[in-house]
């Protein structure tokens, strides 16, 4: 709090940064230690991290005040215009002190409690279980065992400590193969794919440049033009500066997005991808993945080749279980590519990002293929950069455990499996196209798009007017309510049905006694036949009611037992003489 100079300024301004009016709307604006809070005279709410923000900017007084504009890793950009210069540059100050956070202990997810018991918040970390999945992929195995080489982090610190190497592989082997790359990053397993004719595998290296293709026997050698973290982050902030532009025609917007090349970047990405599917599922080739370092590009790689080559990472937990694996446990640097503390600014890159959008892409091309909806990726997004909880907090598990990440914060997963709902895509079908258990996705480049829901999340007048998942969602939802009444309407047609055929039971049985002729009831009457009472009630057309409904008049007669065959079917009586 010693930051906090001004804790409330009022009348301050909140600009739309896209409309042609100057549209503004008039609140009170709130400093807290965790949170920028702006609250409109209709008691709207707008919460800003501070550690979403990644830039504030005071520009110069106007007539109407001081304008602010902070920028955010979640790619939100607020513009407030704050009346007294003196409070607008207090409110910078002390934005530009709560963004930078020196030490991890002072994130946001050291202080959060979302009010769980110990028991819970153990219970939400042991949600991802990497063992578990390696058994369901069919590891270990013959060719493939568990080692404990790296157990104390002595061979290489920003792999975990339990990896998968071939089973051939010595511990003299791994040290030896650790010394001659990066970082220690020895190739180990990342997947393994059950092929029908022929077990294979992706593997994750990395030693710096590319392999020596002299040093190997019976491989293929394959580059794909990934471009380093330094091409990316300019690539994005040209592509930001395009989409935050007020009034572009649609020739500057699209001449803008092809020069950021953020498009090209992201196709690059998935053809990387596909390759890797294509190698393993129609040649039954083992993979070597590598990259300059083994945990950006490589990991961009692995797993989307794992979510081409997987429907269980198509769904919402199995996304989960792929992030937990091929992100967070093979050690991208998630604090040092999302500014989580004030460093290096040019170790920060979108790498997650491009994974995110690289999925978005596969979604829009098999829509009915995830079970997760944008919204689920958004979220995600959300949280890598919110520094809310502790799974993308540090650069490797070995700085995890060094933290107590587990013990000191909560994990994300069960809080959005606790939400699950809303993420869910209401077009997954996963039995709809058992060919499409692997995707084979077109990668030209009319089919790579300008995800607007990531980049104008927070941009309300450049969505459409109508949510085109929104209106199926509230139809799916529409349908499952009329399912219900469906099956409640069957459940009593089904109890009426029974009731009714053992009062034809009974009558059937009263009939075996002689009645008197003068009583006996024709078996078929001159006038229209009457409906089967049930359960001595009459039944109305059409919405009548009783009084007026022109079958009672028979009601009287119909009671009596006659020998006539009756069935019922679906609600409707229908006689028989």
């Amino acid at each position: 709090m010693e930051h906090i100079r001004t804790t409330k300024v009022e009348q301050v301004k909140l600009l739309d940064r896209f409309s042609t009016s100057n549209k503004s709307l008039t609140g009170t604006l709130y400093l807290t230690a965790t949170h920028l809070l702006f609250i409109d005279s209709s008691q709207r709410e707008t919460w800003i991290l501070h550690h979403h923000i990644a830039a504030v900017e005071k520009l110069p007084l106007t007539t109407s005040g001081c304008p602010l504009v902070i920028q955010c890793k979640n790619f939100r950009v607020v513009h407030f215009v704050v009346p007294r210069e003196r409070d607008c540059h207090d409110i910078y100050n002390s934005l530009l002190q709560l963004s930078r956070t020196a030490k991890y202990e002072e994130l946001y997810a050291f202080s959060y409690n979302p009010k769980q018991n110990e028991s819970e918040q153990v219970k939400g970390w042991q949600l991802i279980d990497l063992a578990e999945e390696y058994k369901r992929m069919g590891v270990p195995n013959d060719n493939w065992q568990l080692s404990d080489a790296n157990r104390d982090y002595k061979i290489c610190e920003t792999y975990p400590r339990e990896l998968y190497v071939p089973r051939t592989a010595s511990k003299p082997i791994i040290v030896g193969s650790s010394k001659f790359r990066s970082k220690g990053r020895f190739p180990v397993l990342s997947y393994y794919h059950k092929n029908k004719e022929l077990n294979a595998m992706a593997n994750r290296a990395a030693g710096k440049g590319y392999e020596n293709e002299d040093n190997y026997s019976n491989i293929r050698f394959q580059f794909v033009g990934i471009e380093n973290i330094h091409v990316m982050r300019s690539s994005l902030q040209k592509l930001l500066e395009v989409s935050g532009t007020k009034g572009l025609s649609v020739n500057d917007f699209l001449s803008g997005l092809e020069n950021s090349g953020w498009l090209r970047h992201i196709k690059a990405v998935l053809d990387a991808a596909v390759f890797l599917v294509k190698a393993i599922a129609v040649e039954s080739a083992s993979v070597l993945v590598h990259c300059s370092d083994g945990w950006d590009r490589t990991s961009q790689v692995c797993s989307l080749g794992a979510l081409l080559l997987d429907s269980y990472y198509r769904t919402i937990k199995g996304f989960m279980v792929l992030i937990e694996k091929d992100w967070i446990s093979f050690g991208h640097k998630f604090s040092d590519r999302c500014g989580h503390l004030d460093g290096d600014p040019k170790e920060i890159s979108p790498v997650f990002t491009q994974f995110l959008e690289s999925v978005w892409n596969l979604t829009e091309q098999f829509p009915r293929a995830f079970e997760y909806n944008e919204a689920f990726l958004l979220q995600i997004h959300e949280h890598v950069h919110s520094c809310q909880f502790g799974n993308f907090l540090g650069n490797c598990q070995k700085e995890r455990e060094e933290l107590k990440i587990k013990e000191k914060t909560y994990s994300l997963w069960p809080f959005l499996l606790d939400e699950q709902k809303k993420y869910q895509n209401p077009l997954y079908s996963p039995d709809f196209s058992p060919e499409l258990t692997l995707l084979e996705p077109s990668t030209v480049s009319f089919n790579f798009k300008f995800w607007r829901n990531m980049y104008h999340q927070f941009d309300r007048s450049m969505h459409p007017r109508q949510s085109v998942l929104n209106l199926i969602m509230d139809m799916s939802e529409q349908n499952k309510q009329l399912e219900e009444d469906i099956k409640k309407l069957e459940a009593k047609i089904k109890q009426r049905n029974g009731q009714s055929a053992a009062v034809l039971v009974k009558e059937h049985q009263q009939s075996v006694h002689p009645t008197p002729t003068a009583l006996k009831t024709p078996p078929c009457f001159k006038k229209e036949q009457p409906l089967i009472p049930v359960n001595d009630v009459v039944r109305t057309i059409e919405g009548s009611n009783t009084a007026d409904n022109r079958y009672s008049e028979f009601v009287e007669e119909f009671s009596k037992a006659e020998p006539a065959v009756v069935s019922l079917e679906y609600g409707v009586a229908r006689m028989t003489c």
